[in-house]
């Protein structure tokens, strides 16, 4: 494979249910014990020195005061024992509970442990499970390590092996396994060096993807986009050095239909200086990660397939840089998009509207049942939720409540904007049919939901994610700091959850039960 994958092995995960016995807990090098809050008596009798372990945590202090405990066993192994937080009244959400599971885990981890045991006990069963599944996905992003180019990189010892001790029957961990690869992929491309990640080495990485996960993969060149009239993403591409950029199209065809239930599509600016509206040293210096929406399309493609959803899915991927150079586009130029819109153009770096339009065109001509796609498109979404949320929008109201419900359970949280028509008054041009944004930033991200709906039928379903939260400094839930991989549990709980009620509001087979 493309040495622009990851090559790490995957996070081993085994099962041992029933009594912990000695025997497992020699093997491990550490063990994490998780309690609920005010553990009883039976609780502490499951824990392995349980008697001992619990004096030992009374003297750390009393009640809420008392912080994790970090000792050892009679095997030799070390032991971590925490307690979860006290419950709310409407119980902790899923965000909350991956929140703590990522602390959980980096406590645990400070032992440097290759092979970490899991204990949940003292839960009701279906608390217990949803505790192990949280600790699962926080050691599997913990365990990722993402590209680095020291040439003596420091020695980091990395957790290899996980083992699910005590619990009832064994747990099905298909999806959790599934969805830790598709959340490390987009966190892995995401951070990759912009001279690493170019328009051909990125075609090239998904050419063996799609050859290994049997996928149909077309290129639509500079020659091709211009054949179909894609004005749009040409004007940002024709900045670029090298005439290296395009559409790529992806198919996956489970049951051999034609017509795709799902159409993903991401923006992949692989560098965005801002183009002749040149950024500022600070606003550019991370601009390698504005390709994160065709990452996160890309990688729910793949767990679309690893999962064998009865899906036919498309993925379109408008992958190009927005360079600064002679042939750059300009402000007032006017040119026109696949559909024949013309637009009048008031600011270069508001290019991924420009990308994504043609593709939005070009994804809705297979008329699929529904159209989802990603972008990191405007920093007024990060200043109305911050990076802790994303934002969405749909042209179907009952499915903004779709998606909020999507991130409460996933714990990858979204707010629903508003999409009335009056927004449009701001993208009036004199000179052509839309202008690309207004002249002014307020509501930036509405306008920007509204300019990209013109370009899908109005039969056609359709949701827009400004991904906001597509990486933080101090990590986001489960997930240590950087990119985050957000988008991919939300859109599979969409998909998975909530796939009868979907059904119901896209009158399509685009869901996965």
């Amino acid at each position: 494979m493309s040495d622009l994958l990851p090559q790490q092995a995957p996070l081993r995960i085994t099962q041992a249910p029933g009594t912990v016995s000695r025997t497992a807990l020699e093997r491990l090098d550490h063990l994490l014990v998780l309690l609920p809050h005010t553990p009883d008596a039976a609780a502490w009798r499951r824990v392995p020195e349980g008697a001992r372990l619990q004096r030992e945590l009374q003297r750390l202090g009393p009640g809420d005061e008392a912080p994790p405990l970090r000792s050892r066993l009679g095997t030799g192994s070390g032991v971590t024992v925490v307690r979860a937080p006290k419950p709310v009244a409407a119980g902790s959400t899923a965000f909350q509970q991956l929140k703590c599971a990522g602390e959980f885990l980096r406590e645990a981890l400070g032992a440097q442990p290759r092979h970490l045991g899991l204990l949940v006990t003292g839960f009701a069963a279906a608390a217990e499970e949803s505790w192990l599944r949280a600790l699962v996905l926080a050691a599997g992003a913990a365990a990722f390590r993402l590209p680095e180019y020291r040439r003596r990189p420091a020695p980091q010892p990395r957790l290899a092996r996980l083992s699910l001790l005590g619990h009832g029957a064994g747990l099905d961990l298909t999806r959790t396994q599934v969805e830790i690869e598709a959340g490390n992929l987009v966190r892995w491309l995401t951070a990759l060096p912009p001279n690493r990640l170019t328009a051909t080495s990125y075609r090239e990485l998904i050419g063996e993807l799609s050859e290994h996960h049997d996928w149909s993969m077309r290129f639509l060149d500079a020659a091709a986009l211009r054949r179909l009239g894609a004005g749009a993403f040409l004007a940002v591409a024709q900045g670029n050095a090298s005439a290296d950029a395009g559409i790529v199209h992806l198919a996956w065809r489970p049951r051999g239909r034609r017509r795709p239930d799902l159409a993903l599509v991401g923006k992949g600016i692989i560098f965005d200086t801002g183009g002749t509206n040149l950024k500022p040293f600070r606003a550019m210096l991370d601009m390698h990660q504005d390709m994160c929406g065709s990452a996160v399309a890309l990688a729910l493609l793949l767990a679309i397939t690893r999962l064998k959803l009865p899906l036919a899915v498309d993925c379109w991927l408008a992958i190009t840089e927005n360079r600064i150079g002679p042939q750059a586009y300009k402000p007032r130029d006017v040119v026109t998009a696949a559909d024949g819109t013309t637009i009048e153009v008031i600011h270069t770096d508001a290019e991924g509207r420009m990308a994504l339009a043609d593709t939005l065109v070009l994804a809705a001509r297979e008329k699929p049942g529904l159209v989802v796609d990603f972008a990191t498109l405007t920093g007024q979404c990060i200043n109305a939720l911050t990076d802790r949320y994303s934002g969405v929008f749909t042209n179907r109201e009952a499915l903004a409540d779709l998606l909020v419900a999507a991130g409460r359970t996933s714990g990858e949280r979204v707010w629903s904007f508003p999409m009335d028509e009056d927004f449009d008054e701001e993208l009036k041009s004199t000179v052509a049919d839309v202008v690309q944004c207004s002249v002014e930033s307020e509501g930036d991200h509405i306008l920007a939901a509204r300019f990209l709906q013109r370009f899908v039928p109005a039969t056609t379903p359709w949701i827009h994610v400004d991904l906001a939260a597509a990486a933080r400094k101090k990590g986001l839930g489960q997930v240590p700091a950087g990119p985050t991989g957000f988008g991919v549990r939300l859109v599979l709980a969409l998909l998975m959850d909530q796939a009868a009620a979907l059904a119901r509001c896209t009158g399509s087979a685009a869901h996965g039960d």
